[in-house]
């Protein structure tokens, strides 16, 4: 045996071939991770507007108007914006600035407390579309008795 065969030493050629085999596994795993990726993802797109819409209609449509209470929301404005919602759907959502010249998005908005779902609003969630939701606690104030109680408001925009 000689003196090379003990010692245990790298040589360059085999660093060069562990450098080489190390960059072909990173390529392999970045390139193998877009593969796996829908192709028109747009859900983080639906789940920013369903938070731009739920912000828009808590703090200002439906807003008791009380600036010490975050997500106080008014019975009569919580009635009355449900009722628009269903009646002139359309027209509620040019409001909004959900229906342009090239993207439509339809809502829908529940309420509900912990056990139970006490009224919807808008088109019903159609089978296999992106939706993006926004849940929102807000303390719904009765406006006959002044009862107070904290609710679910959930969002759904596609």
């Amino acid at each position: 045996m000689g003196i090379m065969d003990t010692k245990g030493q790298i040589t360059i050629d085999y660093l060069i071939g562990i450098t080489v085999f190390l960059f072909a596994v990173v390529f392999v795993f970045s390139y193998t991770s877009g593969i796996f990726t829908p192709f028109q993802s747009n859900s983080d797109e639906v789940t920013l507007i369903a938070d731009r819409i739920s912000t828009t209609i808590v703090e200002k449509r439906m807003s008791a108007m009380d600036e010490t209470v975050p997500n106080l929301v008014s019975g009569a404005r919580v009635d009355e914006f449900f009722t628009e919602l269903n009646t002139s759907y359309d027209s509620t959502l040019d409001s909004l600035g959900m229906n342009g010249s090239y993207l439509r998005y339809d809502l829908n908005i529940t309420l509900e407390n912990g056990t139970s779902l006490i009224d919807s609003a808008g088109e019903i969630i159609p089978a296999e579309v992106n939706v993006g939701q926004t849940k929102r606690v807000v303390l719904y104030r009765n406006e006959s008795t002044g009862n107070t109680e904290l609710l679910i408001m959930s969002f759904r925009v596609w």
